[in-house]
């Protein structure tokens, strides 16, 4: 068996003595487009937070690729985090840059590539994103759904092995969160990128996710894991079934009235 590209082992999260999810274990695979899920106040987010090692898990490991991140100094933890990709529920551009330094940014930063190279790379990262022409653009002057996606530019400058979102569609009208749902694929597919989402929209959970993890805020641990279709038709938990049939459950009963 393949070894995970994300492995969470035992993992606790906690801020003093307040737990918000325990005992966590699961694997993410490599070519995995991963949804975390569950209700709100979960600790989705916070969860995400944890492997981004924003937050220190009060027990547990996080292993990337078979090494802890947990245990690993802060070197080792700036190697793991170069191969890492990470957008956020606002785009979380700078709003004083235009898209094209946005995206040379961690060009800048991580890299020794000469001015021409950087903005050629720019420019390809634009056109795969469909922002071909919009460079010099500040992030005010284009539409939600097209700051999202000079986000995912950014996101994806430095070529990746695994890329973060939280709740990518938020703040997104139906056809726009659908497009990005089909570039979120279509990077996934070109790169071979690992994807690991963090929604509660069914649309994207059930349009592109390969696995997913649903935390439980009343019993504080998951409940259930793996391919979400598989899961809304045969999981034992009655509130993971509710939770991804709640679209059909709305609309029937708005049929009905």
């Amino acid at each position: 068996m393949a070894e995970a590209h994300i492995a969470v082992r035992e993992l606790t999260m906690a801020y003093g003595s307040r737990v918000i999810q325990r005992d966590l274990s699961f694997d993410i695979n490599r070519g995995d487009i991963f949804v975390i899920m569950g209700g709100s106040g979960c600790g989705k987010s916070t969860l995400l937070k944890h492997l981004l090692g924003l937050v220190e898990p009060a027990a547990g490991d996080i292993l990337y690729a078979g090494d802890s991140f947990v245990h690993a100094n802060a070197n080792a933890r700036d190697v793991m985090r170069r191969g890492w990709g990470i957008t956020y529920q606002s785009g979380g551009l700078f709003s004083a840059m235009t898209l094209a330094e946005n995206v040379e940014l961690p060009l800048q930063l991580y890299t020794d590539h000469s001015p021409a190279d950087r903005a050629a790379i720019i420019a390809y990262k634009l056109a795969l994103v469909g922002l071909d022409g919009y460079q010099d653009f500040y992030p005010s002057e284009i539409s939600g759904g097209m700051r999202k996606r000079a986000a995912l530019a950014r996101a994806i400058a430095l070529d990746p092995d695994i890329l973060f979102f939280d709740e990518p569609s938020a703040g997104l009208d139906p056809i726009s969160s659908r497009l990005l749902d089909d570039l979120i694929v279509q990077i996934k597919e070109s790169t071979g990128a690992t994807v690991v989402m963090v929604t509660h929209e069914l649309p994207s959970i059930f349009g592109i996710a390969t696995n997913s993890v649903y935390l439980d805020a009343a019993s504080k641990t998951m409940i259930a894991y793996g391919n979400p279709r598989e899961l809304r038709e045969h999981s034992d938990q009655p509130v993971v079934r509710q939770f991804l049939a709640r679209e059909a459950s709305t609309a029937a009963q708005e049929k009905t009235a």
